[in-house]
């Protein structure tokens, strides 16, 4: 399976205060959320799939992070490039801007790897993708 890292584009049209595992509870206001993760395992970018299925189906118990959030918010866009590298912290930082103290970063010296915006950020999402050289592919999930 190829590997890469890749960012999940969730939408939350209320405010919400989701308790989000070990970090306890969290107060989200609406608008989008742009998690950056790496899907550098042996599964490599299905990780992908798996957190479009979980967003869908719901078929475990929230584990990580973004499982939690995933539970309140709609998971609207995938953005994934294949690489080798461990650049998912380098995209977190090309990202940046308003985010969620703590959130995803726990293996990491990031402050997050979860961000927000009150605009639909795609665009964005692509050009920092091309800035870091890789080439990004959008899936929409709706």
């Amino acid at each position: 399976m190829n590997k890469g890292i890749y960012t999940l584009i969730l939408r939350l049209d209320i405010p919400k205060d989701i308790r989000i595992g070990a970090l306890g509870i969290i107060s989200f206001k609406p608008g989008y959320y742009i998690y950056a993760g790496s899907a550098l395992g042996s599964g490599g970018l299905s990780r992908v799939s798996r957190h479009i299925r979980f967003s869908r189906e719901r078929y475990r118990k929230a584990k990580w992070h973004i499982d939690y959030l995933m539970e309140e918010a709609v998971l609207e866009k995938t953005v994934c490039a294949e690489t080798k590298d461990r650049l998912e912290c380098v995209l977190a930082a090309g990202i940046g801007g308003t985010y969620v103290e703590k959130f995803g970063c726990s293996d990491c010296d990031c402050a997050s790897h979860l961000f927000y915006r009150k605009e639909e950020p795609t665009e964005e999402i692509l050009a920092v993708f091309e800035k870091m050289g890789l080439k990004a592919v959008e899936h929409l999930v709706r």
